[in-house]
């Protein structure tokens, strides 16, 4: 099973996205999806799988951060 936490691009070069997951930079593949600059990710394996709004993206944020307070 994989659990995807979203990341926002914030920049990118032939289809490779700079992607910020709370201050840590990723490269990610972008081939699979069409991806802005400021949209959000979910990342599996080094290529994006999802682009979404910024609404979706910070409720599955509030959900993952509902699970770390209840462990």
């Amino acid at each position: 099973m994989c659990v995807a936490y979203p990341g926002r691009v914030i920049e990118i070069k032939n289809n490779i996205a700079k992607v910020d997951f709370n201050g840590n930079l990723v490269d990610v593949r972008t081939g699979l999806v069409d991806v802005k600059i400021g949209e959000y990710l979910l990342v599996h394996a080094g290529c994006a799988i999802e682009a979404m709004s910024e609404k979706k993206a910070m409720d599955i944020m509030e959900i993952f951060s509902g699970l770390e307070d209840a462990f």
